[in-house]
This record gives structure tokens, sequence and C-alpha cells, in this order.
């Protein structure tokens, strides 16, 4: 199917306000997980690095599943799936209210949640890219601040809820207002395509001729019964002596066209075993196209790399939102020289991140691919600085960097686009996010575990900032000239796809 040239406008506003709204319900939770990882702890009494898995899965699941994800959105449309997606959601934060330990959290709030809110972010993601095109990078900006404004606000929420009604009342009323997700899907008009998609006769039509073959043939069978039933008639109606030399010549002709219709059955049946065979053998091409065109993306240079980098990004750059609050309680800050919670700081300063740097991509003379690897490499520096952090001030000025270069994810997908073209999107942006949702889903177990073995953070928070910054290096010498020559290359490249160079 061909869309319409985005409207870069009009109902796409709309997309993006209901796409604002979406993440900023379903990852609100979620990414706010740090407040109700505190609860987790007291009440269940395991691990850290055991409990951090029920954070890591919720923001993991739904990344690791993202090529399912992206072939739902592609059958379904993002508006049905974003409607199922916003049930899955709510159950989920629901059913977490009756969890009697922590392995049924791993399925209800990590998986169900987890897995709900990858089908959002596809959903949004893909509708979005298609409604823009020139403003691309300020809708992408905007509508994943949503999810940012949701860290800042949830923060505060749940700890509010769980002091008026306790952990379970918390998880119950953020489950109901979760079902709001409803509301935002339904006005997710899709994008008119030039052609409608074509009819059954018009399919019908298209089916090679070689397997209507039989076609005639059954016009046969059906003259052939009806010359039985003529004969049947003949024989019943007349029985005088005269007519006996035609009965038997009747018998005859009758035995000879009951061959003919075993015969002609026989290679009816032929035929159709044919076109199943047929069918069966394009269904194994379209399959073999799909892993023919990732092996294709992974020639690109700057797609593995980027897949490597998003990688490590993840391992690294995830568990400060998580486990920040714990953090300061292992240095002992003072509860009271808190003036706003940690993870509210993060999520406050990644929707302010996500904004500037969406509105940076919009601009011809930037190369967002450089801007994305800038952001990993300051990032991998304040991960490293993160051990010698022992004050409230010095915490927040490390979480307020922290969220605002993690606001590079609004521009991630804008460098995706660029890198493959938009006809590969969907394909390339679900591999990239399994391997993101891999990186979230082993980021807060491994710095869990560190301190559980060392009974501290910094080992934790250095391994972090090494697999951040070397991410960012590898993306950077990938998209050096030298590594690939890009004068013939340029000409090999698909339509819509954008080869990057030194400016």
């Amino acid at each position: 199917m061909v869309f319409q040239k985005p409207p870069d406008g009009g109902w796409g506003w709309v997309i993006v306000v209901v796409s604002f709204f979406t993440q900023f319900l379903c990852y609100g939770s979620p990414l706010a997980v740090g407040v109700l990882y505190l609860e987790w702890l007291d009440t269940f009494g395991e691990g850290k690095g055991k409990t951090a898995w029920v954070g890591s899965l919720a923001n993991g699941i739904g990344l690791l599943a993202s090529p399912v994800c992206s072939i739902c959105v592609s059958s379904f449309g993002a508006r049905p799936v974003a409607i199922f997606s916003g049930f899955m959601v709510a159950g989920g934060l629901m059913m977490s209210s009756f969890a009697p330990n922590i392995y049924f959290l791993y399925i209800s709030y990590g998986i169900v949640v987890g897995l709900g809110c990858g089908l959002l972010y596809t959903a949004t993601v893909t509708i979005t890219c298609q409604y823009f095109d020139k403003r691309r990078g300020l809708a992408l900006g905007l509508i994943s601040t949503g999810s940012s404004v949701g860290l800042f606000i949830y923060a505060a929420l749940q700890r509010e809820l769980i002091e008026l009604y306790g952990l379970d009342g918390c998880l119950l009323i953020v489950g109901a207002l979760s079902l709001n997700i409803l509301a935002c899907g339904s006005l997710m008009r899709p994008l008119e395509s030039y052609g409608s998609p074509p009819s059954e006769k018009s399919c019908v039509d298209k089916v090679p001729d070689q397997y209507f073959v039989y076609h005639e043939k059954e016009k046969t069978v059906e003259e052939n019964i009806s010359i039985l039933e003529k004969g049947y008639v003949d024989e019943r109606c007349v029985n005088t002596p005269d007519n006996k030399q035609d009965c038997i010549l009747n018998k005859n002709v009758l035995s000879s066209i009951n061959v003919n219709e075993k015969d002609t059955y026989k290679k009816k049946v032929v035929e159709q075993t044919n076109f199943c065979k047929q069918l069966a053998k394009r269904k194994w091409q379209l399959y073999l196209n799909y892993w023919e065109e990732t092996v294709v993306l992974f020639k690109n240079k700057v797609f593995s790399a980027l897949f490597v980098a998003i990688l490590l990004f993840d391992i690294g750059g995830f568990p400060p939102a998580l486990l920040m609050e714990d953090i300061a309680r292992s240095a002992n800050v003072n509860e009271d020289d808190y003036h706003m919670p940690l993870i509210s700081i993060i999520g406050i300063m990644t929707a302010v991140g996500k904004l500037i740097l969406g509105i940076l991509a919009d601009f011809e003379w930037v190369n967002t691919l450089y801007l994305y690897v800038t952001t990993l490499i300051m990032m991998g520096l304040a991960l490293f600085a993160i051990p010698f952090a022992k004050s409230y001030l010095t915490l927040a000025m490390l979480s307020a960097i922290l969220g605002f270069l993690t606001g590079n994810w609004s521009i991630f997908p804008y460098v995706t686009t660029k890198t493959v073209g938009i006809e590969k999107l969907t394909h390339a942006y679900g591999i990239l996010m399994f391997f993101a949702g891999l990186g979230n889903s082993l980021g807060p177990p491994i710095v869990g575990w560190f301190y559980d073995w060392t009974q501290e953070y910094d080992t934790a928070f250095y391994f972090s900032g090494l697999c951040v910054s070397l991410g960012g290096f590898l993306l950077l010498l990938a998209a050096l000239p030298c590594w690939n020559a890009c004068a013939k290359q340029s000409s090999k490249l698909p339509p819509n796809t954008y080869s990057y160079k030194v400016a």
C-alpha cells in the first residue's frame, strides 16, 4: 500500500496530541517504577537484582517484541492495536495490585504491561511518521515528551497514592487511569492511501491462468451430469421392446461418461493440489524476502553500528531512571533535603531534551547522526560521575543532565528513517527496538547484581558509563567516510535513503 504525501499538519496535529497522551498514560508508571521498586523491596524482601527485573521487564519486553509489534501495526493498523493495548496496560496494572510474590509481578507488571507499552509505542511512532515529513523531528519530539511528562507526574503521584491508599490501591487507581488510552486510540485515523485495497474480483483476476485449467472441465462435468439425468429419465420412461437397442446404447454412453467424470475429477484434484503448493511457495518466498531485506539492512555499516549503540546505550543508560532513588538512599542522603524526587527531575528534563533535540533535528545544517553520537558520549561521562555524587544537589544535577541526554529517544526514529528510508522504517525500527529492549531488560538487573556482590554502586556505574561511551564511539567510526565510499554507495541507495557524510 502506498500512502499519500504526508500532510505535515491538519489531522496530523490531532495524531500528535493523542500520541502524546497515549505515551503519557502507558509509560507513566513503568518509567516511574523506581518509586514502586522501593516498596517491592520492603514488601517481598528479595534481592535488588531480582526485584529490578520487574521494572526492567516492563520497559524492555515491549521493545524485545518490537518485530512482532511492527507486524501487528502493519497488519491491523495503529488504531486497533492502540485500543487493544490499552486493555493490556490497564489490566496488567490492576492485576499487579493482587500480586502475592515477586514472580507474579514478572508476568502481570513486567510482561503484560510491558508488551502493551511496546505495541502502543510502535503504533504512535509509525502513524506519526506517516503524517509528517518536513516536521517529523518536531512531531516525534512532541509525542515522545509524553512519556517524560508521565515520568515526572507519576513519580510524585504514585508516592502520594501509596501514602494514601497503599501499594495495592495505587496500582488499581493507576490502572483505571490507563483506560483513557482507549479514547486516544480511537482518534488515530489512518492516513488514506492512493488506491483502495483490491477487490475480491481483482484479486482473482491476478491469479495465473494455469490455476484455472479445470474451469472448463467443471462445465464438462455439469454437462455430463445433465446428460446422465436425461439418460435415466429416458430409460425409465421408455420401456417398450422396440427401444431395447436404445437402452443398451444409453448404458454404454453412461459407462463412458462415468469414466470421463472420474478422470476429470482426478485432474481437478491434481490442479487444486498444485494450486495449494504454489500458494505455499509464495508464502515461503515472503519469509525469505523478509530475511533477505534484514541482511541488506545489516550490510549498511551505519545501521549495524546503530543496533550495537542502542543495545549498549540501554544497558548503561536506563538503570539511573530506575535506581536513582535507591542510589540516594545508599549514599545516606538526608530525606529532609529532598525538594523534588530525583526521578521527577529525570522525567521533566527528559521532556525538555526530547523537545529541544527534536527541534534541532529539523534544521538542515544539523547532522542528526552526529547529534545522537554526541548525546551518547556525554551520557557516558555523566554516568562515570555518579559514584562521586554524595549529596542531593550533585545527584539532582546529574539527574538533570542524564534526563536531558536521554531525550535523544526523540531523534532516534528520525536517525533510523534517514538511514534506511521511510519504506523500511517499520522493519528496521522493529529490529533496533528488539536490541533496545534487550538492553533495557539486562541493564537494571546487572546494576542490581553488582550492588549485591560489592554492596556499592560505584563499579556498576563505571561499567554503565563504559558501555554507553563505547556505543557512541563505534557509531561515530561507522559514519566516517573512510569506512565506506559514500560517493559510490550513494548511487546504489534506494530512494528516500540518506547517506551520512561529514559536513
